[in-house]
């Protein structure tokens, strides 16, 4: 009982090990992952239409029940670009941006997002994430960071502006132009301009300085939080609120998050649900990817099916506690794992940071500009625009090509949630696509050895008599038909043919379709006086086939080996069949 529990409460498992050093390093991750965090909740909070201290409130609980239900002893969860840029979507399609609703309608969003997860990870369906190719996921990225950049311009000239699409944002903004507040424009311009140098050239100009290097680490993550100080500072001190009309985020409660309820209405959930799908496995893609890919670094294992669990939990947390959806962020978790962080106690220490925060700083940012918070964002999403994967598909796959083109296209020309679905859809048509024309060589065999390769491509032997079609994918309901059309119009071709082989090293599966165009197969080759033969079959796909007549019927043999079946059918000594075995 205490080991099922543990599979799904995984702090049981590294909680009673926790070690001092382990909490030293927590604290240091913690101290630092939180400086960073601060005014980028508050940032994220604006992207998605919320007041900033939703995203306070969505950092504290969800990291918290993430860290105990999460398998990544790295990954951060909380507010992150896209799914913010995602949730301003859904939920602006609902209720108005400031009013009750449209908050509500966030809350409702967060434990839909929470629920779905929660079931997937329940019902161990965590591969389904695998129907978003990379390709796709790339695209679809890397438009939503172009898409919240221009977002985002409206506040660095301080002017208003809507649209969900970059064509409609593009022209609100030339629109509304002239409106341009002079003083909102240099705030947010500097701030920009600062945070890139940030990024790109404080931590050498440090280094050169002479600060070690952990020191010089720290204070780059800090510079947004200098951005933060000295834009309000000079907004309060220069009265440029009321003086030069610079827009500031105003009163933020001083508070802990408070318990909150969504609205499960049948009406506002229906309306939700598609995008709370959208978001719960966008969100997933991206957490597990990091996560892994900072475990592998570590030698640590993740369970996405159990991934799933928590980050379901951090979502329904974050709808009960103030918050939005929630997931994995990139940047956040590989700073917590290049400052150390042990295990996933490092992310409840930084929501306690946060709460601290929540509970003494937020007076503070009462004059703080929102051009300085649109300044984070862009400089935050930026990094993830990639255009590089047009011109790496087109050289290497122009059917993903395609995808990618298409997700960028129609994110940036219908909006995130058109992109992402068009991107799973494109997904998986090209997965049918492709596999419903599998690659079918026909083979012959390497002189001097047991190998058959193709004979496009290769110096081999063949026999006039003797056919053998390679198959280089498993048989299912989309490429049955291909296949038995390819052997009658190979053999149709060349009257000398005896035999047909074909060899399934390739072919992990055969379903109820494919069985029976191998029976129409046998059956068109037996009016011609052919028979057909298979070699190489797996051993689980023979089991599937015995469960059939196909065995009994099929007018040859089935081959262990692909050159068992050269031997036998060329005249030659022929080698032991599993057919004669059975």
């Amino acid at each position: 009982m205490i080991e099922k529990l543990r599979a799904y409460v995984p702090v049981l498992e590294w909680g009673p090990a926790y070690t001092r050093d382990a909490l030293q390093n927590d604290l240091i991750a913690a101290v630092i992952v939180t400086i960073m965090l601060i005014p980028q909740s508050l940032a994220y909070a604006l992207l998605a239409g919320l007041p900033p201290e939703a995203g306070l409130y969505a950092s504290i609980a969800p990291i918290m029940l993430y860290a105990i239900f999460g398998t990544s002893r790295a990954l951060a969860v909380g507010p992150v670009a896209v799914v913010s840029l995602m949730t301003a979507a859904a939920v602006g399609q609902v209720a108005d941006q400031g009013t009750a609703g449209y908050a509500v309608a966030a809350l409702t969003l967060a434990v839909l997002s929470g629920g779905i997860l929660l079931a997937m990870g329940l019902f161990r369906l965590g591969f389904v994430a695998n129907f978003l190719s990379h390709p796709v996921i790339a695209g679809f990225i890397t438009a939503s960071g172009v898409l919240i950049a221009a977002s985002q311009l409206k506040h660095i000239l301080g002017i208003q502006a809507e649209g969900h699409t970059l064509i409609e944002i593009v022209a609100s903004l030339v629109a509304h132009l002239p409106d341009t507040n002079p003083v909102t424009l240099v705030i947010g311009v500097a701030a920009t301009a600062f945070l890139f140098w940030v990024r790109k050239g404080l931590k050498k100009a440090l280094l050169g300085l002479g600060l070690g290097a952990r020191l010089a680490d720290i204070t780059q993550k800090a510079g947004p939080v200098a951005a933060v100080v000295v834009t309000t500072l000079a907004v309060w001190a220069f009265g440029l609120a009321d003086g030069a009309g610079v827009a500031i985020v105003g009163e933020v409660p001083q508070s802990l998050p408070p318990l909150t309820m969504p609205d499960m209405s049948l009406d506002l959930v229906s309306a939700l649900f598609v995008p709370a799908l959208l978001i719960s496995v966008i969100g997933f893609v991206e957490s597990i990817s990091v996560a892994q890919t900072l475990a592998a670094k570590k030698r640590q294992r993740i369970d996405p099916d159990q991934e799933l669990i928590g980050l379901g939990a951090a979502n329904i947390g974050a709808g009960f506690t103030g918050g939005y959806p929630v997931t994995g962020g990139f940047a956040r978790s590989v700073v917590n794992f290049d400052a150390g962080a042990e295990t996933p106690a490092a992310g409840a220490y930084t929501a306690v940071g946060l709460a601290i925060a929540a509970l003494a700083l937020t007076p503070l940012i009462f004059f703080l500009p929102k051009a300085t918070l649109a300044a984070t964002i862009i400089v935050a999403v930026l990094s993830l625009v990639d255009f590089s994967i047009l011109r790496k598909t087109w050289t290497y796959a122009r059917a993903d090509f395609v995808a990618v083109a298409a997700t960028i296209l129609l994110t940036l020309g219908a909006g995130v949630e058109v992109g992402v679905s068009a991107g799973v859809l494109l997904s998986i048509a090209l997965h049918l696509y492709k596999t419903s024309r599998p690659h079918v060589a026909e083979v012959g065999l390497v002189p001097g050895t047991q190998h058959f390769r193709n004979i496009l491509r290769h110096d081999v032997r063949t026999d006039p008599a003797v056919v053998t079609l390679r198959i280089d994918e498993s048989l299912y309901f989309a490429n049955a038909r291909f296949l038995e059309d390819l052997v009658q119009d190979r053999v149709t071709a060349d009257s000398p043919v005896k035999h047909v082989v074909l060899m399934c090293s390739a072919v992990n599966e055969i379903d109820t379709s494919a069985l029976e165009s191998l029976e129409a197969v046998n059956e068109r080759l037996r009016s011609m006086g052919v028979k057909l033969h298979l070699s190489e079959v797996k051993g689980p796909v023979t089991d599937r086939l015995k469960r059939s007549h196909f065995l009994d019927e099929l007018t040859g043999q089935v081959f262990l080996s692909q050159y068992d079946a050269w031997t036998a059918l060329s005249g030659r000594t022929p080698g032991p069949t599993l057919k004669a075995a059975q």
